[in-house]
């Protein structure tokens, strides 16, 4: 009689402890991927809004913690923020700072000037805005101004003084942000007389 073939245990088998180990191998991987998922990283968000050419300060940020993942080194870092960075565009309050938004001082393209609306502004006019100035010069005869023409087309309010007393007429000053390149139109219209409107950007004076 031949004796009865005893059958393998299969913690024998080597193809046994290949399974097991691919397992614990995927198990482990997929732990890897959400432990990294949940990993937050150190940016900085701006505290107010911040207009093209201001400095970039630990006063005007604070730091938060979020998931980015790879796209977090697109954004300014508390180790980045040095002295001397300032804002290249616009960077809206709560927002992330992103990298790109902030460069050396003397790498600055733009400069403020300061001009007085000779017509209402907006309420909507802001910190951030971006408006529209519209100069007509005065007419050779002295009798009224010239038919308007858009100055700048693109300037960004760095601050708004609004005086609403009962002899201001709603007179409105702007400090505003404009290229270096238009100083210089900006100065002759005001040294020449010209009658200034600020405009948010899609109306029309």
């Amino acid at each position: 009689m031949r004796t009865p073939r005893t059958g393998r245990r299969p913690w024998t088998d080597l193809r046994f402890f290949i399974g097991l180990l691919l397992i614990v191998l995927s198990v482990a991987g997929v732990w890897l991927v959400v432990g990294a998922a949940r990993q937050t990283s150190p940016v900085l968000q701006a505290a107010r809004t911040i207009v093209p050419g201001e400095p970039l300060t630990s006063a005007d940020v604070r730091v938060v913690e979020v998931m980015l993942g790879t796209a977090g080194t697109g954004y300014l870092t508390p180790a980045r923020l040095q002295p001397g960075l300032i804002a290249t565009r616009t960077i809206a309050e709560g927002e992330l700072v992103p990298s790109s938004a902030a460069a050396d001082a003397d790498q600055g393209r733009t400069t403020s000037v300061v001009v007085r609306s000779t017509v209402p502004v907006p309420a909507s006019v802001e910190t951030g805005t971006v408006v529209e100035v519209w100069a007509a010069d005065p007419r050779d005869d002295g009798k009224g101004f010239a038919e308007p023409r858009v100055l700048l087309s693109d300037a960004v309010v760095a601050s708004v003084g609004r005086d609403d007393g009962p002899l201001s007429a709603n007179a409105t000053t702007l400090e505003l942000v404009v290229s270096r390149s238009a100083v210089g139109e900006v100065l002759t219209a005001l040294s020449g007389g010209a009658s200034l409107s600020v405009v948010p950007v899609g109306a029309r004076s």
